[in-house]
């Protein structure tokens, strides 16, 4: 399948877009499902509300555990979204996340500690796992429900061409957050080009006092720590050449050490890491390195910062109270391509559904997440949050971050791609370059060191 047309299907294929019952143990790991209905009970047939979780029933008593990177507050509306079912069905999912959950996941898994489900944001990562032999099919139900997604998000969950996790989310990760509000009084308006972004930059710097700077950003996240620069650079690299010199890369046709990558990230260190631009509130140009992504927007708040480039799932970390929309506290617009006659670059990611157990009452929350009945009752509780899922009721898309999102990634004429670094074998965009971007951000490391190191661990992934 050609690439170009794989991601174009993606973007359309969006447009037709602390547990319940808590108590349990806080470990991820869980081997096999406790369970006092057994594997081979006839679903039984639930009434009233519960009447819809029928298919899933006849497990009440089991605990299923699920690992993921996702943190509180976000993991606070997963929780949420599974409330009915475990009401209903009386099966537990006791989730537990970990920003150290790409370096924590190998680890369960060789170590035979394996959770019973796992949330992962990387085809990458996916792909190690499988190679582990620790990855179980999904079950026919599941499988049952690979019409709710597009074939290509279908095969970000496939290793080798086999199906193995059904598609969660999908996020749009080419926005720019601000205050609306600080924008309108101080006579700022939303760029529309890159060269109009760079000279509000300028513009802003040479307004702004004291610790206020036009940007700010925070790429720590425990073990993970450097990926929202990952996307920053893939950010310029799409919006720079477009879709081919990208998949190109991701293929490492096209080396991190050559002319293409090195320019876009000399683009990078002149946004980013400019002394007068960044990093508002916080401090200087290395403070990125030890802010963490989660903190990396809350100067917005304060007009210590005007704009902070991170992706739709950012909505979360908003304090509680906090108005986002157009004339609230906080808003995003479209980062703008870099060079103009690329149409609309969108760069997105999203998370699959992993299983370690085939027990059966594993296989039926797998059911269950893999429903558009699980997706709506998700968007009910989790603004920020678009499903990968087709079928979804997509008049619950209420809030005006998952509308502006929904508006690009279904757009059937954009420059759509899946995240590089998910995408790139774990060894490399979950691995080296993570370091690599905190090294070029906290201690200065030049961009052709970064390269040199990066492009090696392809050598061995």
């Amino acid at each position: 399948m050609k690439r170009n047309a794989r991601f174009v299907a993606v973007a359309a294929g969006v447009a037709a877009l602390a547990t319940v019952a808590a108590g349990c143990s806080s470990g991820g790991g869980g081997g096999t499902p406790t369970s006092s209905a057994g594997g081979g009970n006839t679903p039984a047939a639930l009434t009233g509300d519960c009447a819809p979780y029928s298919a899933y029933a006849g497990h009440s008593g089991s605990t299923v555990t699920m690992f993921g990177s996702i943190l509180s507050p976000e993991s606070d509306s997963l929780n949420k979204s599974w409330a009915d079912f475990t009401r209903c069905t009386g099966i537990t999912i006791q989730y537990t996340g970990s920003n150290t959950f790409e370096s924590d996941l190998p680890v369960k898994v060789n170590g035979g500690n394996a959770p019973n489900l796992a949330i992962i944001p990387q085809p990458g990562l996916l792909a190690q796992m499988v190679a582990t032999g620790a990855v179980k099919k999904p079950p026919a139900g599941t499988v049952a429900n690979e019409a709710n997604w597009n074939d290509a998000w279908k095969s970000y969950g496939s290793v080798d061409g086999t199906f193995y996790a059904a598609p969660m989310s999908a996020n749009m990760k080419s926005l720019v957050w601000y205050s609306p509000k600080y924008f309108k009084d101080n006579g700022f308006t939303v760029p529309t080009t890159w060269a109009d972004m760079m000279k509000l930059s300028s513009d802003m710097a040479a307004k702004m006092t004291g610790a206020a700077k036009p940007w700010c950003g925070g790429i720590s996240s425990g073990t993970a720590s450097g990926w929202p620069a990952t996307d920053w650079l893939e950010e310029v690299v799409l919006g720079t050449y477009g879709g081919q010199v990208y998949d190109d890369w991701i293929s490492h046709k096209v080396k991190f050490s050559d002319p293409q990558i090195q320019t876009a990230m000399k683009t990078v260190a002149d946004w980013l890491q400019n002394p007068a631009w960044v990093n508002g509130g916080v401090g200087d140009v290395k403070s990125i390195a030890t802010t963490t992504f989660q903190a990396a927007g809350l100067p917005i708040l304060q007009n210590q910062c005007g704009m902070l480039q991170q992706a739709s799932f950012y909505e979360a970390q908003w304090p509680k109270g906090t108005k986002v929309a157009a004339d609230g506290d906080v808003f995003a617009f479209k980062l703008p391509a870099v060079d103009p006659s690329i149409k609309t670059p969108v760069e997105g990611g999203g998370e699959f559904v992993t299983a370690f157990s085939d027990d059966p009452a594993v296989q039926a929350v797998q059911n269950y997440l893999s429903s558009p009945e699980w997706a709506d009752s998700r968007i009910k509780v989790a603004p920020g949050w678009v499903s990968a899922n087709e079928k979804v009721d997509q008049t619950l898309y209420t809030d005006p971050i998952d509308q502006l999102s929904a508006k690009y990634l279904a757009d059937p004429t954009a420059t759509f791609r899946f995240d590089a670094s998910d995408t790139m074998p774990a060894a490399v965009g979950s691995g080296a370059e993570w370091t690599g971007m905190v090294d070029w951000f906290g201690s200065g490391k030049s961009a052709a060191d970064v390269a040199k190191a990066i492009d090696a661990a392809w050598l061995t992934s």
